[in-house]
């Protein structure tokens, strides 16, 4: 009977464990978000980019706050994707969490900077983590928090 009970407990703890690694569809649209945002400024397109955040979204970045998504988008993000070649995500890690309307969610990644003469300005690799708030209005998920920072990689230890 206890061997039953263990086997029972067994495949029970082995289906919920399945079961939490997919995740709901609200987690599923919020990343949906989050990784159109990211494409977005891969493509280097800030209308894209704008179609994830609410109009009445703040965008804090490296300790500044930058205001609403136009704002930041007229005054900082705009100027800097039209400077470079490119923008690379890599190595991203996602977590999300949704509760009711709002969900949050962190990223860590790092990414890497090109621009167009190559010899005249060195390429930038950076370590950055996100940290966003968005909140679903009519059925529709977007960003209305969103802060990030990155800094130069570490050294690998030795």
């Amino acid at each position: 009977m206890l061997k039953k009970l263990v086997v029972v407990f067994v495949a029970a703890w082995a289906m919920a464990g399945a079961a939490a690694a997919q995740p709901s569809a609200d987690e599923a649209a919020v990343e949906a978000v989050l990784s159109g945002y990211r494409q977005a400024v891969e493509a280097r397109d800030g209308e894209a980019a704008a179609r994830y955040f609410w109009p009445d979204s703040q965008i804090f970045e490296q300790g500044g706050v930058e205001g609403d998504f136009a704002t930041y988008l007229a005054h900082h993000l705009g100027p800097e994707l039209h400077e470079i070649a490119s923008f690379d995500f890599d190595g991203l890690e996602t977590d999300v969490e949704v509760v009711g309307d709002l969900a949050y969610a962190s990223e860590v990644y790092t990414y890497g900077i090109t621009f167009p003469e190559a010899a005249a300005r060195a390429p930038i690799s950076r370590r950055g983590v996100a940290t966003s708030v968005l909140q679903r209005r009519g059925g529709v998920w977007r960003i209305v928090i969103y802060h990030s920072s990155a800094r130069a990689p570490r050294p690998p230890a030795n």
